[in-house]
């Protein structure tokens, strides 16, 4: 594995999201004095919160994921979630989803096979439930096929894949299993019931594509959310950040909010050379020396760092979110209870259709809508305004990008959120257009303002050749000492990716032979991914 050359005792990490937290304690655990900066006066990143005047919400990611990474980054500095300053507990949801879909019936999402079968040959008989347990065996052999080799590990290059004996195991078992065939075809062949296909292959929204076109690798995804479990810690998403972070300054890290990095000073030891990032230069004027950088910016803000983006690169389509309040009465009466709710149109290929495209998007005709209210989960979030209890809630609604519908969403975005309201009234979530009070409403103007690449927050799509070793790869081409992390680069999008994404770059900062190690204590052992499978 190729790594940085030369001393990296003092680390610059330049964003506190997931992907920076991860690669700071795992370098701090590898023995380097580690700063991490970041412009936000709060941590978290694409996991942050928004602040409003009696409640915080969730601002980004609400679906937590193969939670055993969470601990296995705390144990790089000797720590675990309980331990830990703030702690941090982390329950599972069951169900982890509820799906509801536009004949009025519906369908909860269960981690355990047994009672996930039962669901199932309820709302869609006895037959189907022996066709889901075919299913979830498939998608459980693709993701072992491909964690160690493909998700969680470095790649110098494509001919790593067939340049190592394990990783060429891997991968001839992932074409035995048919995992670069379509994932939607394989779903629909197993599945006869289209309402249970839905749950198995929307997620390939979260990798960029329609499930016609998504490899059948990304069936990993689906098996998270589906088998391995969706968890939600006590406080919200932005408490796992907000501990990484507590746990990296307590062992000796330095974190720095709200400072801006306007850009890198980089020097040559020869003419033709590859340049050295010897400071990282700030706002306020100061300058941080430096042995190396990992930048966790967003691909679309990587020119102000000295590094040139890929080209030709293609985005995954965007979303528009809106965060408030809604009084708990009202949300009380709605037709489903559940921390997340998808509430799926009649439409379904159609819909990929209009915002998936590279260019000529459009908005969903028949939308289909994330509802997520976790003080459903953690009562703790509910607030009292006077005599009336409310609750946080958020919407979200796939949307295409800037690149394939260039839309004024300055304009739009208000309009929108109001038709997508009109819509879930019409489908019984009576008194949400009334009494829905937004606080913040975020569209693609939104993360292109923050310099998302083609103003979405799920960065690069999925494509084959951008997956992989074929993806953004976390060394940056002449930048002996610069390493990427996030959702841009390897492994890709998601809260495990992120986090797998700072292991990665701290890996390639250390280099194998003084290697990111894990020190957790004698009394606690993260759960393994081959454990969570079990």
């Amino acid at each position: 594995m190729k790594s940085v050359p030369g001393p990296v005792e003092h680390v610059v990490v330049v964003g506190a999201g997931l992907s920076g937290l991860s690669a700071a304690l795992y370098l701090t655990g590898a023995g380097c004095a580690v700063t991490l900066v970041e412009r936000a006066d709060h941590v978290g990143g694409r996991v942050g919160r928004y602040g409003f005047a009696d409640y915080e919400i969730d601002s980004g990611a609400t679906v937590l994921t193969l939670p055993g990474l969470v601990d296995d980054a705390l144990a790089a500095v000797g720590t675990d979630a309980s331990s830990a300053v703030p702690p941090l507990r982390i329950r599972p949801l069951t169900p982890a989803y509820h799906a509801r879909f536009a004949d009025g019936s519906d369908l909860r999402v269960f981690s355990d096979p047994e009672r996930m079968s039962a669901e199932v040959a309820r709302a869609c008989g006895p037959e189907e439930a022996v066709r889901y347990r075919r299913l979830r065996d498939w998608l459980g052999r693709v993701f072992r096929a491909e964690y160690d080799e493909f998700l969680a590990t470095n790649f110098d290059s494509p001919l790593d894949m067939v340049r190592y004996p394990e990783k060429r195991a891997a991968l001839l078992r992932l074409t035995g299993l048919g995992g670069f065939g379509r994932l939607g075809t394989r779903v629909t062949r197993t599945l006869r019931d289209p309402r249970l296909s839905r749950l198995f292959t929307f997620q390939a929204l979260y990798a960029g594509m329609a499930p016609e076109q998504a490899l059948g690798v990304y069936g990993a995804i689906p098996y998270m959310d589906t088998a391995l479990g969706v968890y939600f810690p006590d406080g919200g998403m932005r408490a796992v950040a907000e501990t990484l972070a507590g746990a990296f300054t307590a062992a000796g890290g330095r974190l720095e909010l709200g400072t801006e990095v306007t850009g890198l000073d980089y020097r040559r030891s020869r003419s033709r050379g590859p340049a050295r990032a010897r400071r990282v230069l700030l706002a306020d004027g100061r300058a941080l020396p430096c042995d190396a950088v990992v930048l966790t910016a967003d691909l679309g803000a990587l020119d102000r760092f000295g590094v040139r983006p890929r080209r030709g690169l293609r985005a995954s389509p965007s979303a528009v979110v809106a965060h408030g309040t809604v009084p708990a009465g009202i949300a009380g009466n709605w037709p489903v209870q559940a921390h997340h709710t998808i509430d799926f149109g009649a439409a379904w290929a159609q819909t990929f259709a209009e915002i998936t495209p590279r260019r000529g998007g459009r908005l969903m005709s028949d939308p289909s809508l994330l509802l997520t209210r976790p003080a459903l989960s953690d009562p703790g979030l509910y607030l009292t305004r006077g005599t009336t209890r409310y609750e946080p809630f958020s919407l979200l609604a796939p949307c295409p990008n800037l690149d394939s519908a260039p839309l004024d969403w300055s304009r739009l975005g208000p309009s929108y959120l109001r038709e997508l309201l009109g819509v879930l009234e019409r489908r019984g979530y009576h008194g949400i257009a009334e009494h829905f009070t937004v606080d913040r409403l975020d569209t693609p103007a939104t993360w292109r303002d923050q310099g998302m690449l083609a103003g979405t927050p799920f960065s690069a799509a999925h494509l084959f050749r951008q997956t992989g070793p074929f993806r953004t790869r976390n060394l940056v081409p002449g930048k002996e000492n610069v390493v990427l992390a996030g959702c841009g680069t390897t492994p890709g999008v998601g809260v495990p990716t992120a986090l797998l994404s700072g292991k990665l770059a701290a890996q390639r900062v250390v280099g194998e032979n003084r290697g990111v190690r894990t020190r957790a204590p004698a009394t606690v052992r993260p759960p393994s991914v081959t454990e969570a499978v079990n």
